[in-house]
């Protein structure tokens, strides 16, 4: 049995995505501008993966009283403290920094919290040094810029220069505005939203390889026609496949997101966004670039298109 909605997509739009592209253009300008603000004015929210720092989960016989808890860590000996609920209401997270041994720190905040809250229980600390928090944050950004320059060189060899260029220019926009996101949101950025970033580069970037596969077998077929009119071909062409996929994927991730707790919330929302922007980008960010660059048109004999019904 087949999904009822699908059978509402045409089989082939008839949309001018490159009429809009200045449009785009304008838009993706802003969002990159706003993200980039953002970076400068807060920066992003470094978990104690990056920055170091102690972890500790506490549970109360009753909701958690978040609002004294902040306001007592900081007098306990925790320095620029957080404290946010986690999953239950009688259950939180508290992390801060420590100075000197990390450990003993951990136990000084934990006695003094516990004379505080009587009755509270503490699970044992995590505690992340600032030399561990430094090679984490070198190695994850390092592999986000290795991850770059493979797919570059993947692209180019398999189809042309431009297409690389279009397609890293493309993923590098999605970098941002992602990260533009966590921002302005200020979710915790941590070893986990590097899994996110990478996740977002590796469907950005298929949706790259698809949208150039359709569009080089249409630059075979009408050798003649402007690459205006291939471009919106074969985008009209994939259209159908993308809004089946691309809403597949949200849909599966949006169960995660909503009953998943505020462990999963910071992957599975930068998985989404990134779902969304990735496909945007691949529209209206690779293939304007591929347009005003211009592409070399294969040698190829084009296969003769013949009418329905005519025999060879």
């Amino acid at each position: 049995m087949k999904w009822p909605f699908i059978r509402l997509l045409p089989r082939e739009f008839h949309i001018d995505f490159v009429r809009l592209a200045p449009f785009a253009a304008i838009v993706s300008a802003l969002l990159v501008l706003g993200s980039v603000g953002s970076f400068v004015a807060q920066g992003l929210n470094f978990g104690i993966d990056f920055v170091g720092g102690t972890a500790i989960e506490v549970r109360t016989k009753g909701p958690v009283p978040l609002g004294e808890l902040r306001a007592a860590v900081p007098a306990a000996g925790g320095h620029d403290a957080q404290v946010q609920g986690f999953g239950r209401p009688d259950t939180a997270i508290v992390r801060f920094r420590t100075e000197g041994n990390a450990f003993q720190s951990a136990e000084r905040v934990k006695n003094n919290l516990a004379v505080k809250f009587p009755g509270m229980e503490f699970k044992p600390p995590v505690v992340v040094g600032p030399k561990v928090s430094g090679e984490l944050m070198s190695s994850g950004f390092m592999a986000l810029g290795i991850a770059l320059v493979l797919m570059l060189g993947y692209i180019w060899f398999r189809f042309q220069l431009q297409f690389g260029l279009g397609a890293v220019v493309a993923v590098f926009h999605d970098i941002v505005l992602t990260l533009g996101l966590l921002s302005i949101t200020q979710i915790e950025f941590s070893m986990t939203s590097i899994a996110a970033l990478l996740t977002v580069i590796g469907y950005s970037m298929n949706e790259k390889v698809i949208t150039f596969d359709r569009l080089r077998e249409n630059l075979r077929k009408y050798k003649s026609t402007p690459l205006r009119e291939v471009i919106n071909k074969s985008e009209n062409e994939r259209l159908s496949r993308t809004l089946i996929t691309g809403s597949t994927a949200i849909l599966a991730l949006a169960g995660a997101m909503f009953l998943g707790g505020p462990v999963l919330f910071p992957l599975v929302s930068t998985m989404v966004f990134g779902i969304v922007i990735g496909t945007y980008s691949s529209v209206y960010v690779a293939l304007p670039i591929i347009l005003l660059w211009g592409v070399k048109r294969n040698d190829e004999p084009a296969e003769p298109l013949k009418p329905a019904g005519v025999r060879p």
